[in-house]
């Protein structure tokens, strides 16, 4: 008993003896000092995270940098990005790697003392320095995660993997491995890893018919985003003494989930999700009686849910939607669950059903059964569940009036609450909605508007018959700073003018009050909602000008005024809106010409700008419209078209595309389209529109165009739609027009076009009326042949020499004298209407083939001129 008062003593006397912390620990190792302010030279640090990596300050004391309390050697190198996820564009800012990305130095590897290294999320790119198997010491090692603006990590081979004898954690994001189809052999020489991430490299094999890999201290194992198309490898069941958490997400698997994965008895966490698994729930899943968390969702599993699933007494999540499992869960299922706190069986063709004064045995938390039979009746066990606060049941056939404890059970609700897509009814007026994300969407809910919580942050009530003036909703008094980002009220009965209180919702992203009856000016103090992305007020009554207050929105992605009785020009200040991806001006009463500030807008991936009263030539410089010029485009480049806060909010659009309408939601981004029909526009159709590759819907019908169809058109090989009709067009079809192969609606009716239709599989696919209305045309599909006068025509009519089109009769021979060559040619043209055509359409031609000589030699000697 005496011993440990006298360890006391001594301990005591010691400490009392020893220097401060300050003085206890050595300063770093001046060498890896030097190495590590050479690497930061090397960076692009626009956030200065290194602001304390300073030649003056010791740098164990640096940002990210730990040092050994003993030896001072670097030991610890942490300089992840700070900014998650990596998608976001804003989080280049804090990235190391800059945007050309800068390789990892090699020189790394000679700090061998280093124990932790994590460069992840940091956009380096390049080649991973093998030297960095050299670091014996090593425990854990975090690399790569690039985003769309910076080239991946890669590896020649994994070799000096191998050489890391200490690692225990290895995690590579979006490194690409592809080389190496060794991969699993090397880690599994690591004896001592414990935890493997491998995200998005590119791997296409896990080797499948290999039965026993080498993992004895494997517990977490994370394989998703790559490319294995086979089954499970049978070495991935033989892992049953240490493996607690595995997950293999949208890794591209196929077959049947085997049974022998039920052997893994240690295994808490099994993620199979978004393979393409199918057949049937294996039972042995059964036997994983430590499991807590299973999720099966997204693959094309069918048949019934064995009945041992429901036997597991640890189960705390279960996924199981997003399949076509069949039958029906009943409470007997589910009265062993009892720590069941997370359950999503959406999109299946499951039937719940349980008896209406069921009290189930859980607390649930999260609750996610959209898109199964639920209804018709409301789910009253739902009022038991006072954890809760996650709840989607949209689309699931629910009928009827809202019950009247609804509303106050769900106020308690944080996150989110989805009832869209049913045929729930009641009266809101009086309602006080508080949930943190609100989508009420596609029912029968009537009355006025409900008062809002200042926490709402996505509130969709579209498509339902809300009535009354929009003012009192928009000018209610909040209990706090409105948090409210995204506003859908699309589709209702809602009526008055925009009220000035646009104070209360600064922080709106999304606003959506299109296909309503508002009327007025659209006002001013729409400028205090500076963040907008998406704007929707179409198919409503406004009138006026746009507002000036709107140039101010450099953040508007999407701006959808159509359908209203806008009047006045196109301001010149829309090229400012340099984000614009989608401008929407159609059925006004907009006049003037067509602004060439427009043409600034290089983001653009739809304008419609059909049926008003615009005059004057398409501008030349929409082929400024990169987006539209290039046939593939990253999706990050359009996050003004959707939002994400618990669900997915996506923007739609109605567009007339292939002779109708069709309605754009989540394939949105993807459209390219421009649309300037019915309007008053003249002249001819620019030649640089054939430079718009990707270009899918164009549509120019209904104007007062002149001269040909562009002799390049075959060059906008995406489109799908081509309407030019009811113009003033003449001359022969273009033969490249044979060359749009996915071509599948096109209208070239009612001009003056003549001679014979180009021959190809794809022109004469379409029906007469795509032709009808031009009196010289011949040819199928028409049904007028084409004679010998029509063919002599079409064979010489137009000659290419040195980049541009001559008619016949320049080539003819003039030593026939002044006489014959007046009458041959002005004779001609006096009474051959044919001829009188093709000769004003060489001149419109020449005319654009100057421009474009004159334009392409001053943009030459304009850049050289920068070079001087």
């Amino acid at each position: 008993m005496m011993v440990f008062p006298l360890f006391w003593f001594l301990f005591s006397t010691i400490s009392s003896t020893l220097p401060t912390q300050a003085n206890t620990f050595p300063p770093c190792n001046e060498t890896e000092k030097h190495a590590l302010l050479r690497f930061k030279q090397a960076l692009y640090d626009p956030r200065n995270r290194l602001s304390s990596w300073s030649a003056h300050e010791d740098c164990c004391e640096w940002n990210g940098v730990r040092c050994h309390n003993i030896t001072g050697r670097v030991i610890k190198l942490h300089l992840r990005n700070p900014c998650f996820p990596d998608s976001e564009i804003s989080c280049r800012e804090f990235a190391l790697g800059g945007k050309v990305s800068a390789p990892i130095p090699s020189f790394l590897g000679s700090i061998r003392s280093l124990t932790y290294l994590d460069l992840s999320y940091a956009s380096f790119g390049g080649l991973i320095p093998p030297q960095l198997g050299n670091l014996s010491n090593l425990h854990h090692l975090i690399l790569g995660g690039s985003d769309y603006y910076t080239p991946s990590l890669y590896v020649e081979n994994l070799h000096w993997i191998s050489h890391l004898s200490s690692l225990e954690h290895l995690a590579m994001i979006k490194v690409d491995l592809h080389k190496e189809v060794h991969w699993l052999e090397l880690t599994s020489m690591l004896s001592s890893l414990s935890k493997l991430t491998l995200y998005d490299c590119k791997l296409d094999n896990m080797s499948p018919s290999l039965k026993y890999v080498n993992f004895t201290s494997l517990t977490f194992l994370v394989v998703l985003s790559n490319h294995f198309i086979h089954e499970i490898p049978n070495w991935l069941c033989n892992l049953n003494t240490s493996l607690l958490h595995l997950y293999l997400l949208e890794n591209q698997l196929t077959g049947q989930i085997p049974e022998c994965l039920g052997q893994l008895k240690c295994l808490e966490t099994l993620s199979l999700m978004y393979n393409s698994f199918d057949g049937p729930v294996p039972s042995s899943l059964g036997n994983l009686s430590s499991l807590i968390s299973l999720d099966l969702s997204g693959n094309r599993l069918n048949g019934t849910l064995p009945s041992s699933l429901w036997l597991l007494p640890n189960m705390v999540e279960l996924y199981i939607g997003n399949n076509s499992l069949v039958g029906t869960v009943s409470e007997a299922h589910l009265k062993k669950l009892s720590k069941l706190k997370r359950l999503g069986m959406s999109s299946t063709s499951l039937i719940f059903k349980v008896n209406p004064n069921w009290v189930p045995p859980f607390q649930l938390e999260y609750l996610h059964m959209s898109s199964c039979h639920l209804g018709p009746h409301f789910p009253t066990w739902l009022q038991t569940q006072t954890s809760l606060q996650y709840l989607d049941i949209s689309n699931s056939g629910i009928i009827g009036v809202a019950p009247t404890w609804l509303w106050k059970w769900a106020s308690r609700m944080n996150e989110l609450i989805d009832l869209s897509n049913n045929q729930i009814s009641g009266n809101l007026s009086g309602v006080w909605l508080n949930n943190t994300s609100i989508h009420l969407n596609s029912n029968c809910f009537t009355g006025l508007l409900p008062a809002l919580s200042s926490n709402v942050v996505v509130l969709n009530m579209a498509n339902n018959s809300f009535s009354g003036p929009i003012s009192q909703f928009l000018c209610q008094k909040l209990n706090g700073t409105s948090k409210l980002e995204t506003l859908d009220l699309s589709n209702n009965d809602l009526s008055g003018k925009l009220p000035q209180c646009w104070n209360i919702w600064s922080s709106l992203t999304h606003l959506n009050l299109g296909n309503n009856n508002l009327s007025g000016k659209i006002p001013d103090s729409l400028s205090f909602v500076l963040s907008l992305e998406a704007l929707h007020l179409q198919n409503n009554s406004f009138s006026g000008s746009i507002p000036s207050s709107l140039r101010d929105f450099t953040s508007l992605g999407l701006l959808h005024l159509s359908d209203n009785q806008l009047l006045g020009n196109i301001p010149n200040w829309i090229g400012e809106l340099t984000s614009l991806n989608v401008l929407c001006l159609r059925s006004n009463k907009f006049t003037g010409e067509i602004p060439l500030q427009i043409c600034r807008l290089a983001s653009l991936i739809v304008l419609d700008l059909a049926d008003n009263e615009l005059s004057g030539f398409i501008p030349k410089c929409l082929n400024n419209f990169s987006l539209m010029a290039t046939i593939k485009t990253p999706d990050g480049l359009f996050t003004a078209l959707q939002y994400s806060r618990y669900k997915i909010y996506v923007e739609s659009l109605i567009l007339m595309t292939v002779g109708r309408e069709l309605e754009y939601k989540r394939i949105l981004k993807y459209v390219r389209m421009i649309d300037l029909s019915s309007n008053n526009l003249s002249g001819s159709i620019p030649i640089e529109l054939s430079q718009l590759f990707g270009l899918q819907f164009l549509n120019l019908s209904r104007n007062h165009l002149m001269g040909s169809i562009i002799e390049k058109i075959g060059r906008m090989t995406s489109l799908l739609s081509l309407d030019l009709s009811m113009n003033h067009l003449s001359g022969e079809i273009s033969q490249s027009l044979a060359d749009l192969t996915f071509l599948n609606h096109l209208n070239i009716s009612y001009n003056q076009l003549w001679g014979r239709i180009p021959l190809s599989t794809q022109l004469q696919s379409f029906d007469a009326f795509s032709y009808i209305g031009n009196a010289q045309l011949c040819g199928a599909p028409l049904t007028k042949n084409c004679t010998a006068d029509d063919e002599s025509l079409s064979i010489d009519a137009i000659e290419e020499n040195e980049g541009f089109e001559m008619p016949w009769f320049y080539i003819s021979s003039m030593g026939l004298g002044f006489i014959v060559g007046f009458w041959g040619v002005c004779g001609a043209l006096i009474f051959k209407k044919n001829w009188r055509y093709a000769y004003f359409q060489f001149v419109y031609y020449m005319r654009d083939w100057v421009y474009v000589v004159v334009a392409t030699r001053l943009n030459w000697f304009r850049d050289n001129l920068r070079t001087l």
